[in-house]
């Protein structure tokens, strides 16, 4: 189903739509991302690989917020969501509810690997972090897997969204087989 901008904004009309939708078992984490335009862009995110599950979590800004609202184009309306004082908790939630739940941190790490190399057998609960400090020590210790995106450049980080969607799309990817 192709929206255009108009009928992106009218959410009242999507409701019966959504429930048709059937989800993907993929969990978003979000551990102290600053930043309310990268919030919005993660919900339109979440949307577009109809994921189960945005987890908001530490002092990241959550709807009702105009800078998301405009970022996410009203996908806020949609997308489950919840918020948790940090990512630890919402992942220990995540964990006793979902059997075989896979917790894999997006983050430069002396543990990480090649996003290509994960195993993103579903259900996965994904996390970024906040886009100075990174995911929390915390999450780190208890993440399955911690993978990176190679970086060839001067620059040595990629925006927090930008990584998720490569990562997002490659678990996809790894699970039509």
């Amino acid at each position: 189903m192709r929206l255009d901008a108009y009928k992106l904004r009218r959410t009242q009309a999507l409701e019966k739509d959504k429930r048709k939708i059937r989800k993907n078992e993929i969990y978003i984490v979000l551990d102290n991302v600053l930043d309310t335009y990268n919030v919005g862009a993660i919900f339109r995110l979440a949307d577009a690989v109809v994921a189960k599950k945005l987890f908001l979590c530490g002092y990241t800004e959550t709807p009702p917020n105009s800078r998301i609202k405009k970022a996410s184009i009203n996908t806020t309306e949609w997308v489950e969501w919840q918020h948790f004082d940090d990512a630890k908790s919402a992942i220990l939630h995540l964990k006793s509810y979902i059997l075989n739940l896979k917790v894999i941190a997006i983050e430069q790490s002396p543990k990480s690997i090649p996003y290509t190399e994960a195993n993103y057998e579903f259900p996965i609960a994904l996390v970024v972090g906040n886009e100075t400090h990174g995911v929390s020590k915390e999450v780190l210790e208890i993440a399955d897997q911690i993978v990176e995106l190679p970086l060839f450049g001067v620059n040595v980080s990629l925006n927090v969204m930008v990584s998720l969607a490569i990562v997002l799309y490659e678990s996809i990817e790894k699970n039509k087989s």
